[in-house]
């Protein structure tokens, strides 16, 4: 495949506002997890919720867009000069020249259940509750093409928790089709009493704070966050988008293939897009959401491709599984790794099930990383790789 640069990138999450907080938070192994306080959920789990957000100011001129995913959105907005990168990206190319992709799950179904909350005696919705720039799944993209005066293709991409993931395939095959010239990538996702339940009701939510690929592990914990990339055609040098990978092996709404082939074919398409042998990656980010059965058949995945040679772990310890902004928030965790030249550990995991076979690190090691692949699968097989690396002129 044709890669594509990673321009400029930021993000909101439970460990902070923009890069540096994410950052700082890995280079020291400080997770964000922390006992359930979401309104009033009453769930006995850990949740990775980004600190003081309701407080932070929405604009009056766009009160009829207001969401918590909006929210979360415009936050991200205005961390790191994304909003410059931008305005930058269309004076190079001109707004029709711009694309964007949103990976959403959620959207802004918290606004659903306020209005359903809010209902009259005769079960009427507030006037107030605007579904189309709220709630629909394609709200939080309707707002930021508009916030952003963006008129080049837009489209939102919703496979569960492979959702952003999937979005920089899209933006490749854009580019590569000349459709756009820069194409901003949003993997937005924000907690909501519907998911929280939806996974209690699962039975594979954790009522501590998640440790992926742990002996003790019990299930995982939900975050929310904000993920804001920005990709445009490659230059040599300059971190991008080498490979990528995906399947559907619709083996079950919920559970992975039980022999981890989804994730073997989107693993082994990515490698051969981007023309690499296994023992070129330097890095592997599990998808590692901690639920017994997940852990389980993505390190047998793992495994049947790169053996115990290739360092792997989990970020979700830090921040939660963030569901459709997942694969967005991994692929900055990835692009900080390859920057910061660190292997970053499976927080919170102290002992490994003795089961697993691949290489799991539970610290942070130091090392060149210059190749790492970035694993998301979401429910009912949307399995999805994409491989993170420096552009090369071969």
């Amino acid at each position: 495949m044709t890669p594509i640069q990673i321009s400029h990138y930021t993000a909101v999450s439970a460990l902070g506002y923009g890069l540096e907080a994410h950052r700082q938070a890995l280079m020291t192994e400080q997770g964000a997890l922390a006992s359930c306080n979401y309104k009033n959920a009453k769930v006995n789990t850990f949740i990775g919720r980004v600190p003081q957000l309701e407080a932070q100011a929405w604009p009056n001129l766009w009160k009829d867009y207001f969401s918590r995913n909006n929210l979360l959105a415009l936050t991200a907005l205005h961390q790191d000069d994304f909003l410059t990168a931008i305005s930058n990206a269309k004076d190079r190319y001109g707004a029709k020249r711009v694309g964007l992709l949103l990976g959403t799950t959620t959207s802004g179904f918290s606004e659903a259940e306020r209005a359903y909350r809010q209902r009259d005696k005769q079960g009427n919705l507030p006037n107030d509750f605007d579904y189309r720039k709220t709630a629909h799944p394609y709200a939080t993209g309707e707002f930021l093409r508009n916030y952003l005066a963006l008129q080049g293709p837009a489209m939102t991409i919703a496979t569960a928790c492979s959702s952003s993931a999937k979005a920089f395939i899209c933006a490749q095959r854009w580019l590569q089709l000349n459709l756009c010239d820069a194409v901003l990538i949003a993997g937005i996702d924000s907690l909501c009493l519907n998911i929280l339940y939806g996974f209690h009701s699962l039975g594979i939510l954790s009522t501590e704070k998640c440790c992926p690929f742990a002996q003790n592990r019990s299930g995982l914990s939900l975050g929310e966050a904000a993920a804001l990339v920005l990709v445009e055609r490659a230059n040599t040098g300059k971190i991008g988008l080498l490979g990528f990978g995906e399947s559907t092996d619709g083996y079950h709404m919920s559970a992975p293939h039980p022999e981890g082939k989804g994730a073997i074919l989107a693993m082994q398409a990515a490698l051969n897009s981007a023309k690499l042998a296994p023992s070129q990656i330097d890095y592997i980010n599990f998808h590692g959401t901690a639920s017994l059965q997940n852990d389980r058949i993505e390190d047998q995945a793992v495994y049947q491709l790169f053996k115990n040679e290739v360092p792997a772990s989990s970020t979700k310890g830090w921040m939660g599984h963030t569901l459709g902004a997942a694969g967005a928030l991994e692929v900055i965790i990835a692009c900080l790794a390859i920057e910061q030249k660190m292997l970053w550990a499976t927080l919170n995991t102290i002992e490994i099930d003795q089961s697993l076979r691949s290489y799991i690190l539970l610290k942070n090691t130091a090392a060149v990383v210059k190749k790492a692949l970035v694993n998301s699968f979401g429910f009912g097989g949307n399995n999805c790789s994409l491989i993170i690396g420096e552009i090369s002129d071969e």
